[in-house]
């Protein structure tokens, strides 16, 4: 019944996973504040424990270290993790002609206890629309 994104967060003592909570009923600016003070809190070594509990889906973003595509690992007890690779420039073929476009790859890992492949799918389906139409989020 709950939408808790995690985000997994670098720190000197190791991954931690910090759980913004009812992710899909808050506004993006609360959502960005949220995450800003909980990131903010685990590099700091001050996490607090609701920080780190209670996530049902998580993103985990390798990209920003150079990696192009990964596959993450779900954090039980959650449904799902996805994992974001890099951003980059490449050759692509548009209406026959070759030019260069920017991709992105990214995974999704599901728990099929909780989900099945279908279901995330469709996610991954609605995340690519996002994606390409940011301006969807704020809608």
């Amino acid at each position: 019944n709950d939408i808790n994104v995690g985000s997994a967060v670098a720190t000197e003592n190791g991954l931690l996973v910090v759980v913004q909570k009812n992710t899909d009923k808050s506004p993006l600016s609360v959502i960005a504040q949220d995450n800003k003070e909980m990131i903010g809190r685990a590099r700091e070594g001050k996490v607090h424990p609701d920080d780190v509990s209670g996530g049902t889906f998580s993103v985990s973003n390798l990209g920003i270290y150079g990696v192009d595509q990964f596959t993450a690992i779900i954090n039980p007890p959650e449904a799902a993790i996805l994992a974001i690779g890099g951003i980059h420039q490449v050759p692509v073929v548009v209406d026959g002609e070759l030019t260069i476009g920017t991709r992105m790859k990214a995974t999704i890992s599901v728990d099929h206890r909780v989900s099945d492949g279908a279901e995330g799918a469709e996610y991954m389906v609605r995340f690519k629309q996002v994606l390409e139409n940011p301006m969807r989020l704020l809608v």
